[in-house]
């Protein structure tokens, strides 16, 4: 982490407007000329606990979090089922504090709400030696007896942001603005006279002895702070999508939600129903029907996706999922990400798979790859599938609003007009021959729309004949299985030749050492990437997007020009090693692993001590929660 750079953590309990808080914050230094990433740590208890949002804020651009932070605005949970030490998951109520001191910065600030979190409880944290040890600066303010003078204990997260603005040295005008957007009336008024109040009681009260200020900057450009699942589900509609189908699952419903509240404007449909097998084979259907549709959900959820996955392969009906990974197995940390379900994805439903995979890495290839993946599905009849984490999901980040403007795609692409129908292949009863293995340019046989004159045909998820008729001969199942096969060779052929690469690339072309990620872990890795070049090593990385049809040539260019590569993900099993190894087995012996499954995402520092030890070929673990696991044959 710079110096010139602000990591402000809010922490408090779930209810005390945590999130809402971060948010207008963000935007506020968005506003003023910076650059911003979020980080949100939330439980996955139904009953709530300790939760915290650090944003990352800085003049140059910023694609992950931060080593650490430098800001601590610990609210105390409000929300404390049980404040008491010997409870079973402890004094919940000052957690807000006590958990987050660990990561803090020498040198860093903090404010803690003396209004809820009592003298008592901050003796036994020893915050007082502590500070002294790390050259903490600390402000306690009784932010929850100002918000009750104002009439509204929940505004103590205002009066918070007020007194962070004044230790930082902020004006308040974006802060002003953004509450004036969000609220009116009295509620306004009470909200800006507790930001006012704090600012001034900081002012006026403390000496600033801490460095630490709000960094300045400016945008060349508007910019929009969006999520991942922001960029997915504008990426969905910028494609055409009008349908959707889900059930609530963390974190895909994000996705879900921004579609079924953007569809009425557009005609579209959004559909909620019992379980996510009724999801996916609403999406099918909807499909088959003639509209652009998708579904999704994450880990349990996708699981039951796999009979209505398989039914879309076999009968060849365009759909798009997605999949937002979380810690497994079964509900695990449903609130925590990891990248563990990438062979879950790829390997799902029955027999061979016939599906395209991508997997995005940040905001903007979230909205590219979603397009791409429509188009791809519908040019080929194929289920494409998105896959993210619960990290892409949830964390916010500035992009320009001008990279969105782009035409949208509607076109459904391989389906015959009527007029068309007329020409093409029918039996003996008049049935068109859907499936038909002769006609079919790069394994496609163009099909029609229910209810188009001389389109009937049946749909069945057995093996079949051209028009649909169950049908096992072994030359008719050859034939078929060969043909949809050769859509994943023509569809890499496309993505090689006829598209810009999907994969995104860092550090210097002649570099001697590889790093190779995939995902959300594209930031932190390429972060990892520039330190280690200014300290004079020569390492470059790779995030890969195409998971299936894999990028095959570009991945084996990129381990034929480096000596060792070391594999980055979050998982415990080197899921995305094992994927590289299956498909380019030779570059086994090249490659080693840095892997990550605490439930936090990896941060630079982590990946640049992860390289260091395994370049020193040290016999040791790096210090921090992450595992290196050694090359294949070592």
């Amino acid at each position: 982490m710079s110096d010139d750079e602000l990591i402000w953590r809010i922490a408090g309990g779930s209810g005390d407007g945590i999130d809402s808080t971060s948010q207008n914050f963000a935007k506020a230094l968005m506003r003023s000329g910076l650059n911003v990433f979020t980080h949100r740590h939330y439980p996955s208890r139904i009953r709530g606990g300790h939760t915290y949002v650090e944003i990352r804020a800085a003049e140059q651009k910023v694609q992950s979090r931060g080593d650490g932070y430098n800001f601590l605005l610990a609210l105390g949970d409000s929300f404390a089922r049980n404040p008491q030490e010997e409870a079973y998951y402890g004094n919940e109520e000052i957690k807000p504090l006590s958990e987050n001191l660990d990561e803090l910065r020498e040198g860093g600030v903090i404010i803690y709400d003396e209004g809820l979190i009592s003298e008592e409880d901050v003796e036994e944290l020893d915050l007082e030696e502590r500070a002294e040890e790390n050259d903490w600066h600390v402000f306690p303010l009784d932010l929850r007896g100002l918000a009750k003078d104002h009439g509204r204990e929940v505004m103590r997260n205002t009066a918070g942001v007020g007194a962070t603005a004044a230790l930082l040295d902020m004006e308040l005008e974006h802060i002003e603005d953004l509450m004036s957007d969000a609220m009116g009336g009295d509620i306004l008024e009470a909200n800006l006279d507790i930001l006012h109040e704090a600012y001034e009681t900081v002012n006026d009260e403390y000496d600033f002895e801490h460095d630490l200020r709000a960094p300045t900057g400016e945008h060349d450009a508007e910019q929009a702070l969006l999520s991942g699942s922001n960029a997915i589900a504008y990426g969905a509609i910028d494609a055409g999508c009008r349908f959707i189908a889900g059930y609530p699952m963390t974190p895909w419903t994000d996705v879900f939600t921004i579609l079924s509240q953007n569809f009425p404007d557009m005609g579209g449909v959004s559909e909620q129903v019992e379980d996510e097998i009724a999801a996916a084979a609403l999406a099918v259907g909807a499909s088959h029907a003639g509209v652009k549709a998708m579904s999704g959900s994450s880990g349990g959820g996708f699981a039951l996706m796999s009979e209505p996955l398989g039914l879309a392969e076999m009968t060849e009906t365009p759909v798009v999922l997605v999949e937002s990974m979380r810690a497994g197995p079964s509900t695990g940390m449903p609130t925590k990400p990891e990248q563990a379900d990438l062979e879950h994805v790829l390997y799902t439903s029955q027999g061979d798979s016939q599906r395209v995979v991508f997997a995005p890495g940040n905001i903007e290839e979230a909205y590219e790859q979603t397009r791409l993946a429509f188009d791809i599905a519908w040019d080929y009849q194929i289920p494409a599938i998105v896959i993210y984490d619960q990290k892409l999901s949830g964390e916010n980040q500035n992009v320009d609003v001008d990279f969105f403007d782009r035409e949208p795609s509607p076109d459904l692409g391989s389906t015959l007009t009527e007029d068309e129908l007329k020409e093409a292949a029918h039996d003996a009863s008049g049935k068109f021959k859907r499936f038909n293995y002769e006609d079919a340019e790069d394994g496609v046989a163009p099909r029609s729309i229910p209810g188009q004159k001389g389109g009937r045909y049946l749909a069945t998820g057995n093996e079949h004949s051209p028009v649909g008729h169950i049908e096992e001969d072994p030359d008719n199942r050859v034939f078929q299985m060969e043909r949809r096969l050769e859509k994943l060779e023509k569809i890499r052929e496309e993505l090689d030749e006829e598209r810009d690469s999907t994969q995104t690339y860092f550090g210097p072309d002649e570099a001697d050492y590889g790093i190779i990620t995939w995902g959300s872990s594209q930031g932190a890795v390429a972060e990892a990437v520039d330190r280690l070049n200014e300290q004079g090593h020569s390492v470059k990385a790779i995030s890969v997007s195409d998971m299936m049809p894999f990028a095959e040539t570009e991945v084996t260019e990129f381990l034929e020009s480096v000596d060792e590569a070391m594999v980055v993900e979050m998982n415990a099993t080197a899921q995305f090693r094992g994927l590289i190894q299956k498909e380019l087995g030779r570059f086994g012996d090249k490659m080693t692993s840095l892997l990550k499954f605490n439930g936090n995402p990896f941060e630079p520092a982590e990946i640049v001590e992860g390289y260091e030890v395994n370049l020193a070929d040290e016999d040791r673990q790096p210090d921090a929660q992450v595992r290196i696991e050694p090359a294949a044959g070592d």
